[in-house]
């Protein structure tokens, strides 16, 4: 492995919830491979702090099994978690208990002794979103809180329940800590596509003169998954796929596609061409989200030639819920590039197939020069983006099929990223935490960012709750959502773009 590339300053992590699920199936895992990898800094330590009580030893055990289940180096590299382990160590303690925080500052003061320098210090909060403020409220009076450049502190989504409570947590952090040591985490913003996005816009000559409202009919953007809530039916009761998805991925998708080109890539001139893009979403009267707005729960039903349960079967969920598994909505977006452009954006659980898809269907090209007949088969030129399951950029235009006559066929051009490159990708997690100990706060939400999201959606947010939907469950689990989504892009003559079935199969 070659180690030709600069290392992050020493660091030391600190990960609430450092006995949770989240730890356990992304976090170590992530920070494994980047020590295989050779991006780890020289010298670092990992403490784990949580309430199960456990000892370093059976802990590393535990997450252990993390890096067999879930790790994209399932098989253990020689010799390397051993000497990985070494750096993990497990705090118990209440994170409740205000005194108790006093055993965080003595282990920065143990580790400075020992590295010989002030290192990165950086508070992982992979807890319940009920608990972030409880904590960052003791971190901040910590006086090794207090050196902005070297203390860092990041924050899982969902991040807030609704404008005022974001506002609220905002405020909170920005008591404590400076907005440049506060790191909002995304993590679709680490995935390699979504990165790519920027590359393939803005280092292509090719696109950009005609990524805007001359060439461009409209843009969609699907996240579909086939699992229900996962046991998670407590967090989802107060969620719902609006703001679970839509608030926060899949905005930060469409801020990523209509974005102005940037003047550099440094990280708050890039978070300023997005916030622009959310200030620019033309805003919804809640006498108008029906026309624009559409959700969906799903039912009790098959897939696969398996019974699953809706979603009021589901454990811990109410037995009426009005919750959203699915959410369909039109945005505009109101700027010289984009004026009467529509985005079309669908999420849901249960559906038809896993695919995380961005689709960008251009003008159709004027066919008077053809014959008749060689415009059955005309399809306008569409730019698919894949970001999963499978990781690739296609492009569809047309081409003559051989033989005599003049027949045209839609063909598809396409990078796939496995196909391109020996590397493995690395995981969105191992891109965000290298970027965390490096200070790039690129792929992080700023604090304008989060309230500009919230503001885009909180009009359909208060329609739904103040009328309840009637005919929930109202989607059967493997199809691609309620009827009304259908219906939300078929009024303005257009229909959902799947990916065609080899590339589901892959």
């Amino acid at each position: 492995m070659s180690t030709n590339h600069k290392r992050p300053p020493s660091s030391l992590i600190f990960i609430f919830g450092g006995s949770g699920d989240l730890n356990h199936r992304k976090l170590s895992p992530a920070l494994y491979n980047l020590f295989i990898d050779n991006w780890m800094p020289e010298k670092f330590d990992i403490v784990g702090i949580g309430r199960r009580p456990y000892d370093n030893v059976s802990y590393r055990q535990h997450l252990y099994k993390g890096i067999g289940e879930f790790s994209r180096r399932k098989d253990d590299q020689p010799g390397r978690w051993d000497t990985f382990s070494k750096y993990v160590s497990y705090l118990q303690m209440d994170a409740e208990n205000e005194a108790e925080y006093e055993k965080i500052a003595e282990i920065v003061k143990q580790k400075e002794a020992e590295y010989g320098e002030h290192p990165n210090v950086i508070f992982y909060l992979a807890v319940a979103p009920q608990l972030v403020a409880g904590i960052v409220s003791k971190l901040g009076p910590l006086n090794i809180c207090a050196d902005t450049k070297c203390t860092r502190v990041v924050v899982e989504k969902p991040f807030g329940h609704n404008l005022e409570s974001a506002l609220e947590l905002n405020k909170l952090l920005a008591s404590m800590f400076d907005e440049k040591q506060i790191y909002r985490i995304d993590h679709y913003l680490g995935k390699e596509t979504v990165q790519n996005i920027l590359a393939l816009r803005f280092a292509n000559a090719l696109f950009e003169p005609i990524w805007n409202r001359n060439y461009i009919d409209h843009i969609q953007i699907t996240a579909a998954e086939t699992v229900g809530v996962e046991g998670r039916g407590d967090f989802y009761e107060s969620s719902g796929a609006l703001r679970d998805m839509v608030q926060n991925h899949i905005l930060q998708l469409l801020c990523m596609i209509a974005m102005e080109a940037p003047v550099s890539f440094d990280a708050d001139e890039i978070r300023n061409k997005k916030v622009d893009v959310l200030h620019a979403i033309r805003k919804l009267r809640k006498e108008d989200v029906h026309h624009n707005a559409v959700r969906g729960q799903y039912s009790q039903g098959w897939m696969k030639a398996k019974e699953v349960a809706g979603y009021r079967q589901e454990k811990n969920v109410d037995k009426g819920s009005p919750v959203d598994t699915f959410a369909a909505v039109k945005f505009y977006i109101d700027n010289w590039r984009w004026q009467d452009v529509p985005f079309y954006v669908r999420t849901g659980k249960r559906m038809s197939d896993k695919e995380t898809i961005i689709t960008i269907q251009f003008k159709t090209a004027p066919n008077f020069a053809f014959p008749p007949e060689a415009a059955e088969t005309w399809r306008p030129n569409r730019l698919t983006i894949s970001i999963a399951p499978e990781m690739d950029i296609r492009l569809r235009f047309q081409a003559k099929r051989p033989g005599q006559g003049v027949a045209l066929s839609p063909v598809d051009m396409i990078f796939s990223y496995k196909d391109a490159y020996i590397e493995q990708e690395p995981e969105a997690y191992e891109t965000l935490l290298l970027d965390v100990m490096e200070g790039n706060a690129t792929l992080f939400m700023r604090e304008d960012q989060v309230a500009a999201a919230w503001k885009v959606i909180m009009p359909i947010l208060e329609a739904w709750q103040q009328r309840e939907p009637v005919d929930f469950p109202n989607y059967a689990p493997g199809s691609w959502g309620p009827e009304d989504a259908e219906a939300l892009i078929a009024r303005d003559g257009r229909n959902w773009v799947t990916l065609p079935a080899p590339h589901q199969e892959n």
